[in-house]
């Protein structure tokens, strides 16, 4: 009897002893862009093109203190979205052909509870009305005359959105009036770069909770009233507490079609990680409609439960912003297309 005590303290001795090397040996994984994995409940914060970089700061702020994933997120996208010089969020985003900023968001939580505004004007912060359509109302969507009822009611001010910049641009545009949002010309730049997008946002807490955010002015000159994958649950963002989280950014009629984060995180659940599981959801985009495909830009950002990150793009040219305990960084996303 006391040799069998001896085996089975052994045994848990052993066991714990694997499980505590295990925990350290994951700090020191290295990821496909050549960062540092997290372990999970470290936080971790990630989104999408080089501007994320300042967002992100943001939402540091909150996770570096401790606070949930879901303030983060909402603190981190108010910065692109008050910066009249991003014009493709908020505040000095390109106009509809018609002249009119009209604005998408969406916000999901740990708990897959969720909030969305799309079509909606005047407002600088379309992200937080998005949380309150989630917190104080029985829907999910609320858009165009009625989200901005709501969100007047709700305090927010109403204000001019089209800056001078923004608003000289569209004049010149309507010289021509030529309306090809499939070429996604309003985000191109020499070289193939990528300008501003979409911003999409997800985070882990100390918790380890997942939550994202995705906010936009959405394609410059589109017809009034399009909305496109940013303001959709399960297309522009989706997140799963359970698996992981995903949001996306370019043209986001090629993005609904798949229900292309959903996917990602489906993909994630199946075992991927986050870059292979991103790289097929644009495979899927590609395999759809390959000609198509070539003509416009997709990328797909995601984070999973153990705090590792990965995206994947159909150009290059889309870039991502990562901060956490050990990095602060900006990387440039693997592309389907040379």
């Amino acid at each position: 009897m006391s040799d069998r005590r001896k085996f089975v303290k052994f045994s848990l001795l052993s066991s714990a002893a694997i499980l505590v090397g295990r925990k350290l040996f994951a700090r020191t994984e290295i990821n496909s862009a050549g960062g540092y994995d997290t372990v999970k409940n470290e936080p971790v914060v990630i989104s999408t093109w080089d501007f994320g970089k300042e967002a992100n700061a943001a939402a540091w702020e909150v996770l570096n203190k401790g606070g949930k994933a879901l303030d983060a997120v909402e603190n981190g996208v108010k910065v692109p979205e008050a910066d009249p010089n991003n014009q493709s969020v908020g505040l000095g985003g390109r106009p509809d052909r018609d002249g009119r900023v009209t604005l998408d968001a969406c916000i999901m939580d740990e708990n897959s509870k969720c909030g969305s505004v799309a079509c909606l004007e005047h407002i600088v912060h379309p992200i937080s009305v998005a949380r309150l359509v989630m917190e104080k109302t029985p829907h999910v969507m609320i858009v165009g005359d009625g989200a901005l009822q709501f969100a007047l009611a709700n305090g927010f001010k109403k204000e001019n959105l089209l800056t001078p910049k923004s608003e000289k641009e569209w004049k010149e545009w309507l010289k021509e009036s030529k309306y090809e949002p499939q070429k996604n010309i309003e985000n191109a730049l020499p070289g193939g770069k990528q300008n501003h997008d979409t911003i999409g946002m997800v985070a882990m807490d100390k918790n380890g909770d997942l939550s994202g955010a995705c906010t936009t002015s959405g394609l410059a000159y589109k017809m009034h009233g399009r909305v496109g994958d940013s303001p959709i649950i399960g297309a522009g963002l989706f997140v799963d507490n359970e698996v992981g989280a995903a949001t996306s950014t370019g043209v986001g009629e090629e993005v609904i079609r798949i229900v292309g984060s959903h996917l990602v995180v489906e993909l994630m659940r199946q075992g991927l990680d986050p870059e292979s599981a991103c790289k097929k959801a644009v495979e899927r985009i590609s395999n759809r409609n390959p000609e198509a495909a070539k003509q416009v830009q997709v990328g797909f950002l995601a984070l999973n439960k153990k705090g590792q990150y990965g995206a994947f793009a159909l150009q290059k040219g889309f870039s991502y912003a990562v901060r956490n305990g050990k990095e602060e960084k900006i990387y440039e996303s693997q592309h389907l297309y040379p």
